[in-house]
């Protein structure tokens, strides 16, 4: 005869922890390619480096790594401007791609070290 059984899991305490340990890995992730593409942003006064953030909307899980100057998205989509050597336009995208594997490493070690 087969039996049946109602089981009630409360994922809470363990859903809460797990979301935490990934905006953890996320604003390292978002912190690491931020520190990588501080060493290829165009430089001239060094304003545009300086206003460089990383952040994480905890809510949705996002991480964003900024620039906040009038010109920020100019010079990172304008392809033919002239940079110093080691410096380039896509000064964020080439970094985040570069850089993608790391920033899922961070993330799973975080995740990882919650589920211990």
């Amino acid at each position: 005869m087969a039996q049946s059984f109602r089981l009630r899991l409360n994922m809470g305490p363990a859903a809460r922890e797990l979301r935490q340990a990934a905006a953890r890995g996320l604003l390292l992730g978002a912190e690491h390619v931020l520190a990588e593409a501080t060493n290829v942003v165009p430089l001239d006064e060094s304003a545009l480096q300086r206003s460089g953030t990383a952040s994480v909307d905890e809510g949705d899980l996002t991480a964003m790594v900024s620039y906040d100057t009038p010109y920020a998205v100019r010079q990172h989509e304008e392809m033919d401007y002239r940079h110093a050597p080691g410096r380039m336009a896509k000064y964020l995208e080439g970094p985040l791609n570069a850089e993608r594997a790391v920033v899922l490493a961070l993330v799973a070690a975080e995740l990882r070290r919650a589920l211990r």
